[in-house]
């Protein structure tokens, strides 16, 4: 993987990162496809008509359903999905943290159960690289130890603690493993943690940033802390982050998130926001949310948004995205899926121009502005 910074504008930053399998420009926004798949939408959706470079997958949920043996028989990721791209997958970590009922960290690795028998595993360190080759991503994440918040300082100190250990065996496993000529083609990344702690965040990014990674993430945000929070923890953990690598913040979010964090200094973004709004209902605009299943709705001839330029919004009104929701018709979720999705790409495409042409701080004013606009 190269890594290529281009330009500043202020702090937010427009990169460039080569793959073995595709070329991605930053800011970034990567689709959640969970199970090898972006729900709703198929790969040719996602290539030809969104034109995403990179998804991101999910190694628990594939490692339970098929199975990563089963996806490494199949061509790994990108043959069995037939997405040609980049994908980045997460460890498991976040798993961890969202099925905490049925997950336990200890010391060596997270033991669980499956959500869908009740079966017994245990992911450690070396484990889940394993499993993330078996894969074939781009991009894999190092396993970690993610609290909610808010948490105890004892409780965050473990977590960073046992996320330093787990990165140092994670690193040396796997640049080990490719010396043997196995995961050459793949990239890993390190996650820091450390709740809104200043010392602690201060703690785990030095740690980690000291380690051979490729690129280096902010995790443990968006889970339960106040938006101002997050802000603040970005701003403070960036300092500590590689200039010439690219710096990711997993899980986040919506889109005043992404131009706040964006102003901040980081690279790359996941969330579900995008999808999971538009199957209940809610889309996103220049000028805000919407809820299509509102009845001002029902006769409205108007795009979802009519400054988007994407398949939804070019073809079909407001009036036709209400009807299909409200009668709970297949082809709403793909078309919803596809106008929110093409906006969160949008933006980044949007703002990267504005940070070529160091105008990030006039773009982000429009924005705002905009966004007090009723539509």
């Amino acid at each position: 993987m190269t890594f290529t910074l281009e330009a500043k504008s202020g702090k937010a930053r427009a990169a460039t990162i080569i793959t073995e399998h595709s070329t991605i420009k930053t800011p970034v926004f990567m689709p959640v496809g969970t199970i090898g798949s972006v729900k709703s939408l198929d790969a040719d959706d996602v290539l030809n008509i969104l034109g995403a470079e990179i998804i991101l997958a999910n190694t628990y949920h594939t490692y339970l359903r098929p199975g990563d043996k089963t996806i490494k028989k199949m061509g790994k990721l990108h043959g069995f999905t037939q997405y040609p791209k980049s994908f980045l997958t997460d460890s498991g970590g976040f798993q961890a943290f969202s099925l905490s009922d049925i997950s336990k960290p200890m010391k060596d690795g997270i033991e669980f159960r499956s959500h869908i028998d009740g079966s017994k595993h245990f992911f450690t360190p070396k484990g889940v690289i394993d499993i993330q080759t078996n894969l074939g991503s781009d991009i894999m994440m190092i396993l970690d130890d993610l609290v909610a918040l808010p948490a105890t300082q004892e409780r965050i100190k473990t977590s960073i603690e046992r996320t330093t250990a787990w990165a140092q065996e994670s690193i040396d496993y796997f640049r080990s493993q490719q010396k043997k000529g196995i995961c050459t083609e793949q990239n890993i990344f390190a996650i820091i943690q450390g709740g809104t702690d200043r010392a602690f965040r201060t703690k785990s990014a030095t740690e980690l940033c000291a380690m051979d990674y490729d690129g280096f993430a902010i995790g443990g945000l968006s889970v339960g802390e106040l938006n101002n929070e997050m802000y603040d923890t970005v701003e403070h953990t960036v300092q500590y982050m590689p200039e010439d690598k690219p710096r990711y913040l997993m899980g986040v979010g919506t889109p005043e998130d992404l131009i706040e964090n964006i102003e901040r200094g980081i690279d790359m973004f996941d969330c579900v926001m995008p999808t999971r709004n538009a199957r209940n209902g809610t889309l996103f605009t220049s000028f805000g949310r919407i809820n299509i299943k509102g009845a001002k709705f029902k006769e409205d001839a108007a795009p979802i948004d009519p400054e988007c330029k994407c398949l939804t919004c070019k073809t079909y009104s407001r009036s036709y995205l209400s009807h299909l929701f409200r009668a709970r018709e297949i082809t709403y979720f793909r078309l919803a899926t596809i106008h929110n999705l093409h906006y969160y790409l949008n933006l980044m495409r949007e703002v990267r121009r504005a940070i070529l042409e160091d105008k990030f701080s006039e773009y982000k004013k429009e924005f705002y502005v905009k966004r007090a606009i009723n539509i």
